[in-house]
Order: structure tokens, then sequence, then C-alpha cells
């Protein structure tokens, strides 16, 4: 069985301000350690429950921020940005059998965690898909849905967790805060790890035929972008056009494209 898990930071048990998430900061360590401890706790969930081939991307700011060392030894770890379309799934393609995503939070424009976003949260004040405004779960579990691998634990804030549970029923999550304007509530880290092993785990069982999304057939993108230059120079990408004077819409039937688009205007 082959994995793949994406790892964000944002959702970590405990993160609460962006000086925690900054390499640059004091803070940083701390909670480095913990998404560290907790991507661990899924790949070991994942070999429990019979995973002979696991890749794990790190999928947040400088893609350098796990300790490789804290991981199972048959791990593969993407680490840095190739400049992929795929972004936060770089490398997936259908050969893989099921996909876990740690760390993950609330959407841009939302409340459930103080540092929601979506892709750029200096750039970006909202994305739609399909006039459903995007996460970062959303966009990316859209290319899983194209190589229909299903996604079958996430664990994150409590925003996240129901925003999967909407659209996939039977994937399993872990809530690991609740936003409350600039605080969180969360539960102890070391409680946290021990769930996350046994959920991801757990999520192996039953059907996960019914993790797997509807790929949609066409694909209508608005991205509102909070400086009127960069949806000025965004609307010169070919075939998009500009909504108002912050706003650009772009359209295309094949995902890679749309993928493409925001790899290029974010």
């Amino acid at each position: 069985m082959k994995v793949y898990i994406s790892a964000d930071m944002e959702g970590v048990t405990g993160v609460t301000n962006w000086e925690e998430v900054d390499h640059n900061k004091p803070a940083y360590p701390q909670f480095q350690k913990q998404m560290s401890l907790e991507v661990a706790a899924a790949c070991e969930g994942a070999i429990r429950a019979g995973a002979k081939e696991i890749f794990v991307k790190d999928a947040h700011y400088s893609g350098r921020n796990i300790l490789p060392s804290y991981l199972p030894k048959r791990v593969k770890i993407i680490r840095g940005w190739s400049g992929h379309r795929y972004a936060m799934l770089q490398e997936i393609d259908s050969s893989f059998d099921a996909i876990m995503l740690i760390g993950y939070h609330a959407k841009a424009g939302s409340g459930g965690n103080p540092l929601a976003h979506t892709m750029s949260s200096s750039k970006i004040e909202r994305i739609y898909l399909n006039d459903r405004a995007a996460s970062e779960l959303l966009l990316h579990g859209t290319i899983a849905s194209k190589f229909q691998v299903p996604i079958i634990f996430v664990s994150g804030d409590s925003i996240i967790c129901k925003e999967i549970e909407n659209i996939s029923p039977d994937t399993i999550t872990h809530s690991t805060m609740q936003g409350v304007g600039d605080s969180t509530i969360s539960i102890h880290p070391d409680l946290s790890i021990n769930i996350i092993k046994k959920k991801s785990e757990a999520s192996f069982k039953g059907d996960l035929n019914k993790c797997v999304w509807a790929h949609p057939k066409k694909f209508k993108l608005i991205i509102n972008y909070m400086k009127q230059a960069d949806a000025y120079k965004a609307a010169q990408y070919p075939n998009a056009r500009l909504v108002d004077s912050k706003s650009v819409s772009y359209e295309n039937q094949n995902y890679e494209n749309i993928m493409r688009f925001i790899l290029f205007c974010v």
C-alpha cells in the first residue's frame, strides 16, 4: 500500500500566532517539533495499517519544517518547493492508495483559526472554486479527485474538520484546536499525537473508495486580491479577466490549468 501525507503547520496542535510558524522567530522550534511529531504519528498509523511506501510533503512556508529524523525510516520526504502546479500534493498520481492531511487549517475569510488563509496570507483575501469559498484542502483535494485517490484522514482546526466532513462524510478527522477571535483552545499536544496515531490507522479500515471525491467537469476560479495592482497583473494571464478592481476570474475544463493559474498568479 502506497500512502501520501501532506503536512501544513497552521493547524498543528497549539499554534495560535504567526510567529509560531515563522522559522525566523524564537517560538518556531517548539511548533516545528510538534508538526514533526504529528506527521510521524500519522506515518506510524499508516504503517500499522499496512503501508509499505509513504511519501510526506512538507507543505508549509519554506517547505523545510519537518525534522526528517523524527520520521520512520521507510518514509520519503519532499522538502522545498519544486514549482510544480500540484504544490502541496507534489508527486501525487494514481499510484497512491490513500492521502492523509496533517495540520491543515480554515480557509481565508473564515473564523475558527487566527491564522486562517488560502495559499497566501499577505496577498489573497479569498479564493472561490466553482462559486465555493476555497480552502487549501478544497484546492488540493480536487487534485486528488482528478486521480481518484481517497482522502481518508484530516487533522487540523475544527473548521477544516467540519469542511471535509461536509465534502466526504467517511473521511476520519481529528480536531487539534478551536479558534476564538485571535485565540485558540487546544488539546494537550501529547494527547493529539496519540489520537493522530490511532485515528490514522483506523482510517484505513473499511471501503476507502467512499472517500474519493467526484471530479467536476469544468471549473471557475475567482481570486479576490488585497491589492488592485495584483489583480490587474493576474488579469494579463491568458483567458483571465477582471471582475472588479481587486478580483480576477479564470475558467477552464481542465483542473491542471486552474492549478497552473494559481501557481503563476498567487
